[in-house]
């Protein structure tokens, strides 16, 4: 049988997910459609490949040799099509990347890694931007793609789809003032020392301007540049700290509390250049790579496992958990 690339892609995102939902989100699907879709991949395999349950969905052993050999697929697709845009694109015209200080953390440099791994004969061009002076460098030609946040950039004009969750958290020693606790609003965390970002950080300076004139005074017993530094005085005990939930290690020990205020609930988008982003096959393969790392951090995976989990049983089928 020949096996569709978007098919492939949807059921890929479906894996990660362990969701229909949330692969369709990531397609750009309405659930009914992404549904279909799946079906007729089981009906021309000729074997399930998912099983669905009321948490979600899980790849058959068929699932899970169907999406190893698409990792593949796809794979080889993006290194043949950017062999061929090597003939047209000149090596002197590298894709402009922009992204604030959180997606820089991780985010940026594990997509780097691999695209340009896979694309040897493509440079990217990287640089550390705030969502406002992304947006204006993307709407006038200036840059490919973007890392953007979402409440900065609405209704900008650009094309944009959701990349993952930026959120703030508070962190602190293991065992020490936050033990305990699940949440803190800013002005508790502000009672006590913390470590920061240096005052012309990305981070820092978003944090002030939605705290407002009102910001309780702080006391920073130092300020870092870097976002790994400071997770790492935080585990120490030399201070609180609020950071993106990204930049925590996993496997690091910390107590971590959610930020009680509205504005530390933010997420990342990918946003587009105003030029047609399909005449561009590098900064569609760039764009790949992106999605695939947002896919494989932790705080995506987190703050998504259980988030489409009973809306699949609804629309998968008549019969709930057991879709044909």
């Amino acid at each position: 049988m020949r096996y569709d690339l978007d098919d492939l892609r949807l059921f890929l995102h479906i894996v990660s997910e362990g969701s229909i939902t949330g692969g369709a989100h990531r397609m750009h699907l309405s659930l009914p459609s992404a549904s279909a879709r799946v079906r007729s991949l089981e009906h021309h395999a000729g074997v399930a490949l998912l099983i669905r349950g009321r948490r979600g969905v899980r790849p058959t052993p068929a699932g899970t040799a169907l999406a190893r050999h698409a990792r593949d697929v796809l794979a080889q697709t993006a290194r043949l099509e950017s062999a061929v845009a090597s003939y047209t694109r000149s090596p002197s015209a590298p894709l402009t990347l922009l992204g604030g200080g959180s997606a820089m953390h991780r985010l940026v440099p594990q997509a780097l890694i691999s695209f340009l791994r896979a694309h040897p004969d493509i440079d990217v061009t990287v640089s550390e931007s705030r969502t406002p002076q992304t947006v204006r460098m993307l709407a006038d030609g200036e840059a490919d793609l973007g890392v953007v946040l979402d409440d900065e950039a609405r209704d900008c004009g650009l094309h944009m789809e959701p990349l993952g969750d930026d959120s703030l958290v508070v962190i602190g020693q293991a065992g020490g003032i936050l033990a305990g606790r699940t949440a803190l609003t800013y002005s508790e965390v502000a009672e006590h020392p913390l470590v920061g970002l240096d005052a012309e950080s990305s981070l820092r300076r978003w944090i002030e301007e939605h705290l407002g004139p009102h910001a309780p005074v702080v006391r920073h017993r130092t300020t870092v540049a870097s976002l790994s530094v400071l997770v790492s005085l935080a585990a120490a005990g030399v201070g609180l700290a609020v950071v993106p939930r990204r930049a925590i290690d996993p496997h690091q020990p910390l107590d971590v509390c959610e930020l009680g205020d509205p504005w530390a609930r933010r997420h990342h988008l990918l946003a587009w250049g105003v030029k047609d982003r399909t005449a561009s096959t590098a900064t569609t393969a760039l764009a790949e790579h992106l999605r695939h790392a947002a896919l494989s951090e932790p705080s995506f995976r987190n703050a998504h496992a259980h988030a489409h989990a009973h809306a699949d049983a609804d629309a998968v089928g008549q019969q709930p958990f057991h879709d044909g």
